[in-house]
């Protein structure tokens, strides 16, 4: 079994609910019924599954009326042998998005204290119209996410206490050992390889074979575009398909800005950005929205008209670019423009699974641009990033800002500081 940061996630749910159920969000494929399943063996007697896509008839329960006892009833009608018993069940609602009712029946079943509710959801931000009632209060929402670089250093057998001892690097700005810096490297190349889809991770546990990974992650994104296929309108299909198929040439061009033109020759927002919602919605892209001026708090200064698209996992956009992208990052061989857009896409990978919004700045009238935006302690930190090294000079002058207390430099290369300047290996952007 995989290790999931989301398994601790949901032992403190349990330990601490007070009438609320949970709400686990994410795309499709990440983990999330495993790690419910997981759960409900190891900390209930009793447990109850019902998934609304594979059948579709136990949505007629939640039809009539919506109170706890009639609920029962209208489920254990329809499972035979099944039985709710007080405070040792867990229900365990998936794929809730294919039944709305279900959704606003969280509410009542919140509201009783027999028995405990977990629900599932991958396309949520596309059915919500749908949805009568969201219990606002009533449910406690988690953001699951495919495996990050921790969860993936845990699963190909990385002792814990050599990621302290990085993570203990990284806070008192000591330099990596040489020997050690060079593995880790290797590994997070790995990492892009194979990225944190589960059924990835256990092909490349089982086999060591790059090949069987490309063809576990090509069915993945087939499911995706089938998705695409069956859920978007029909106007939407082709386009969306087209938005989603046109990213890795978005992150080939020296300036990531999405451009509705690299989709289609005379490509404009008005006959996309619907497409572009729905993708997000779905949880198949992150936008990143370009702040002007850098400046604390980030959300006021969003220029929505200006975005970055990155898709939800490193190693599905490795895949986009075509087998032989993998050797070219395997041998650290990779030239050129592409090679920026997949390390901002691997950086904007940690940051969102270490639960960041995703910003840049770049300004209209210069060249000034700095790839990511976060905010600690009230103020902002710029983050550079390179696929070698190089020099910052966009970084440096926001540095120059006294509200701007620290930034990093993101390299292929090994830790150190400079006045106002953290640099550090690609690695450790999962300690920031």
């Amino acid at each position: 079994m995989l290790e999931r940061k989301a398994y601790n996630f949901l032992e403190n749910w349990k330990n601490t609910k007070q009438n609320e159920c949970l709400l686990i969000k994410g795309a499709r494929q990440i983990g999330k019924t495993f790690i419910v399943r997981e759960f409900a063996k190891n900390h209930y007697e009793n447990f109850i599954e019902i998934n609304f896509e594979k059948n579709p008839e136990m949505k007629a329960a939640f039809d009539g009326s919506l109170d706890v006892e009639n609920l029962i009833k209208e489920i254990t009608v329809r499972i035979p042998r099944i039985k709710f018993v007080p405070n040792k069940t867990l229900l365990f609602l998936d794929e809730i998005q294919a039944c709305p009712q279900a959704r606003t029946a969280l509410k009542f079943l919140a509201q009783q204290n027999n028995f405990d509710v977990i629900a599932t959801g991958s396309l949520l931000g596309i059915n919500y119209k749908d949805i009568s009632s969201i219990p606002v209060g009533y449910e406690r929402q988690y953001e699951m996410h495919s495996l990050d670089f921790e969860e993936f250093l845990w699963a190909i057998g990385i002792d814990k206490t050599v990621i302290s001892s990085l993570k203990n690097n990284f806070e008192n700005n000591i330099p990596v050992p040489d020997e050690t810096n060079k593995i880790m490297q290797k590994y997070l190349r790995e990492f892009m390889l194979v990225g944190g889809m589960p059924a990835v991770i256990n092909k490349f546990l089982e086999t060591n074979n790059y090949n069987e990974v490309h063809d576990e992650q090509q069915k993945i994104l087939n499911d995706y575009l089938n998705d695409i296929a069956k859920y978007a309108s029909t106007a939407d299909k082709p386009k969306a398909r087209n938005c989603y198929l046109s990213i890795p040439r978005q992150l080939a061009k020296e300036n990531t800005k999405f451009k509705f033109g690299e989709v289609e020759k005379g490509g404009t927002a008005r006959k996309y950005a619907n497409c572009l919602d729905w993708l997000r919605d779905a949880n198949l892209i992150r936008y990143c929205y370009n702040c002007v001026p850098p400046e604390f708090p980030l959300a006021a200064y969003v220029r929505q008209e200006q975005f970055r698209i990155y898709t939800n996992d490193i190693g599905l956009l490795i895949c986009m670019y075509g087998f032989e992208m993998k050797q070219a990052i395997l041998t650290d061989s990779l030239k050129g423009s592409a090679k920026g857009g997949i390390y901002e896409n691997l950086i904007a990978d940690f940051l969102v699974k270490k639960g960041y919004p995703l910003y840049y700045f770049k300004r209209d009238d210069s060249s000034s641009e700095v790839e990511f935006l976060i905010e600690k302690e009230c103020s902002v930190v710029p983050i550079e990033v390179k696929s070698k090294k190089g020099s910052t000079s966009s970084l440096d002058t926001i540095l120059k800002k006294d509200d701007v207390k620290f930034g990093y430099k993101i390299v292929d290369g090994n830790l150190g500081i400079a006045e106002k300047k953290k640099t550090i290996p690609h690695y450790m952007t999962m300690f920031i």
